[in-house]
């Protein structure tokens, strides 16, 4: 299929919500004071047994429910509600700056882009650890993103789950994310099967703020290595079917 530049695009911004009822309001008025200005919200409420569906409520969004709990059921189900020509993924707990989504959308002006990412920001997060995980996602992820997407290398691209943009039309062709993955990995399987009808960018200008309440919860050292275990196990397997999404 020919790519076009999307100009102006609609952003549908999804957000899984698991029991999300303390994080989520704050935001939501962060999406909401974005200076861009073509956007819609979407929160999908994955089985949550706390009070995050009132919380939504409160807030002019679309509230969907997803009763199968997983982190791409919820995703595909936002995908499968929205209306825009671009998908953005972010978490419950993210914080992104008010030009966040007008950075990333100019980006789309290029056919060749099919999807936008950046770094996190763990803003929460002690000082050393903050700045230590940025300097290696600006200077070490942006590269290797590139290199993984040289034509001899075919390796995927870097994605950051919860800080990204990708064509609407792109998702829909590839049959929606992955439901057959519950967590770790699901970022680089999406990378890669995205990768495979065009560029993926990592701007370091497209950064978002968000919580380390999970390195704080399960130990640092535990998710990095988690995280990197099911970045290369990814990479270097073959791209994933998805048997379960629909269109």
């Amino acid at each position: 299929m020919e790519r076009h530049p999307i100009k102006n695009p609609k952003v549908s911004v999804v957000i899984p919500a698991f029991n999300e009822a303390l994080v989520i309001g704050p935001t939501i008025e962060a999406i909401l004071r974005q200076t861009y200005p073509n956007f819609e919200i979407i929160v999908v409420n994955n089985a949550s047994s706390d009070n995050t569906a009132g919380v939504v409520a409160k807030f002019p969004v679309k509230l969907v429910h997803e009763t199968k709990k997983g982190l791409l059921f919820a995703r595909d189900r936002g995908r499968r509600e929205a209306i825009g020509e671009i998908v953005a993924n972010i978490d419950a707990d993210c914080l992104p700056e008010v030009d966040w989504m007008e950075k990333a959308v100019k980006y789309f002006e290029n056919a060749d882009v099919v999807a936008v990412s950046g770094p996190y920001n763990y803003h929460d997060a002690h000082p050393f650890f903050k700045h230590a995980s940025l300097l290696m996602q600006n200077y070490i992820y942006r590269p290797v993103a590139h290199i993984l997407q040289w034509s001899f290398v075919h390796g995927g691209a870097v994605l950051i789950g919860g800080n990204n943009m990708i064509r609407a039309d792109i998702l829909k062709e590839m049959g929606g994310y992955n439901t057959d993955l519950l967590f770790y990995g699901e970022d680089t399987d999406t990378a890669k099967r995205v990768a495979k009808y065009g560029y993926i960018v990592f701007s370091p200008n497209i950064y978002m703020k968000t919580s380390a309440r999970r390195f704080k919860n399960e130990g640092t050292i535990r998710m990095t290595t988690r995280y990197l275990f099911h970045f290369f196990k990814h990479t270097i397997k073959s791209t994933s079917p998805n048997k379960s999404a629909t269109n």
